[in-house]
């Protein structure tokens, strides 16, 4: 590993293992720098290096063409890889000799959406670049940039058919650590088979076990710079080592190339007090992790333990049932984020009437996840006379987050649990769309306690209904 041993501010954070200039070869690196800072960024020193190494060209009957077709970027988050693709993609739409087609997908289409109509197309309407652009389109599947040269930037879906019938000049794949197979590539490089000047760009923050698709194309990569091959494949990568101590800084200075210039310091050791070791490392280190890394801090967790913990007031409860049915149970918080688990009991008989007594005796509401196990009982409590949040899968996902940021923030007080202990010991997060919600997925772990106390939270803090003061000690 290429190290450095003073803060990015005095010296720049070099790659692990990079491409390099080849000398005697022109670039248009200058030019995509100076396309930044007309959309508003200075790129970095990694930025620049990887400008200047993409950029290189020969030309062959009248045509520049690309040294390298492919550039793999591998880089922690929060480095500026969508500054740089930004620019990399103006570049090529607005200064080539013939009208461009270039594509960027992400993780989800939606994902890819929000990337160029959020972010990329504010960005450039608020710079002199914006007086070059045609048309917006803002269509569902229909997203793109039209300049008036006729290049046009535009999204694609994750499906390997997403670039049929289509021509591309440039295409990028985006966080390509969420990939298990090469279905977005796929979808690219047959549009480019016939563009002698086409590139396709890789990047992404390190992946898991398994994430198939990076981890044979950072193989490659490293391979092309052991055999210091300077044509077809550009590779770079700012990583720790696995061995290196994740609580150093001083590994920090060395893996982040953005640290020092558009990220803190504070901001990695908050990372680093909040965040899961592999979390952590993944994220920020850029190393790679398994996948089965456990989902809530042990810090935060054990901070927010409350012996004491009373949750009194305007109440909100939540019943979980495992998706065997075979164990149920009943949380209750308040508005003020106090949480307690009731009951963890075997089976499903108990749990009508136990709410019911609950209910009627401390008042509040009790929320069901409808796509749940416990969405089958939500008739019966109603029948009961007892007020009912019917939760929907967006509403379960909003709970597990909102949860889960809470804690982390310090403001949930837990009444003690050794159930909701296990279970937030062994729990995962499950990816959904862009967000994410907890993993029922193993049924070794109960996690009923933790499931219903989400939820529980959520209602409480989030659903509020008229106060109605009251204590209760469960």
């Amino acid at each position: 590993m290429q190290t450095t041993h003073l803060p990015y501010s005095l010296t720049s954070c070099t790659p692990r293992i990079s491409t390099g200039r080849t000398p005697g070869r022109t670039n248009h690196g200058k030019q995509v720098a100076k396309i930044a800072e007309i959309l508003g960024n200075s790129l970095m020193p990694w930025q620049q290096l990887v400008a200047d190494v993409a950029t290189e060209y020969q030309i062959v009957n009248g045509q520049e063409i690309p040294y390298y077709r492919e550039v793999i970027v591998t880089v922690p988050r929060q480095a500026g890889k969508s500054t740089l693709l930004l620019a990399l993609f103006l570049h090529r739409a607005l200064l080539s000799k013939t009208p461009q087609r270039l594509a960027y997908t992400c993780q989800t289409g939606w994902d890819a959406r929000k990337k160029l109509l959020d972010d990329w197309v504010p960005i450039i309407e608020k710079s002199a670049i914006g007086n070059a652009a045609k048309r917006i389109y803002r269509g569902a599947g229909n997203e793109a940039v039209v300049f008036k040269n006729e290049s046009r930037l535009e999204t694609l879906p994750t499906t390997s058919t997403a670039g049929h019938g289509r021509t591309l000049d440039v295409g990028a794949i985006d966080e390509a650590f969420s990939d298990t197979d090469d279905r977005r590539e796929q979808a690219m490089l047959p549009a480019m088979a016939t563009r002698k000047a086409a590139q396709l760009f890789v990047v992404s923050t390190a992946g898991t076990n398994e994430s198939a698709y990076l981890r044979r194309k950072v193989a490659a990569g490293r391979a092309a710079v052991t055999e210091g091959i300077n044509t077809g494949l550009a590779y770079f990568e700012w990583s720790a080592l696995e061995n290196d101590d994740p609580d150093d800084e001083q590994t920090w200075w060395q893996a982040i190339p953005s640290l020092g210039i558009t990220v803190d310091i504070e901001t990695i050791r908050h990372a680093r007090r909040t965040m899961t070791d592999n979390e952590f490392r993944r994220a920020w280190l850029n190393t790679w992790t398994q996948a089965s890394e456990l989902a809530i801090p042990a810090p935060a967790w054990n901070k927010a333990q409350e012996p004491k913990t009373k949750p009194a007031g305007e109440l909100a409860y939540c019943l979980d049932i495992s998706l065997d049915r075979a164990i149920s149970s009943i949380a209750v918080a308040d508005e003020l984020g106090r949480l307690e688990v009731i009951d963890t009991r075997p089976g499903t008989g108990w749990v009508v009437d136990r709410l019911t007594e609950i209910v009627g005796k401390h008042g509040g509401r009790v929320a069901i996840d409808m796509y749940g196990p416990a969405g089958a009982y939500a008739p019966l409590l109603e029948a009961a006379k007892i007020t009912v949040e019917k939760y929907t899968l967006k509403d379960i996902c909003h709970a597990a987050n909102r949860f889960y940021d809470a804690l982390i923030e310090g403001r949930i007080k837990i009444r003690p649990n050794e159930n909701l202990d296990r279970a937030a010991q062994a729990v995962r997060k499950k990816p959904i769309g862009s967000s994410w919600l907890w993993a029922r997925n193993d049924p070794a772990v109960d996690l009923t306690p933790l499931l219903a106390a989400s939820v529980a939270y959520h209602c409480a803090t989030d659903k509020r209904a008229r106060p109605i003061v009251r204590s209760v000690i469960f």
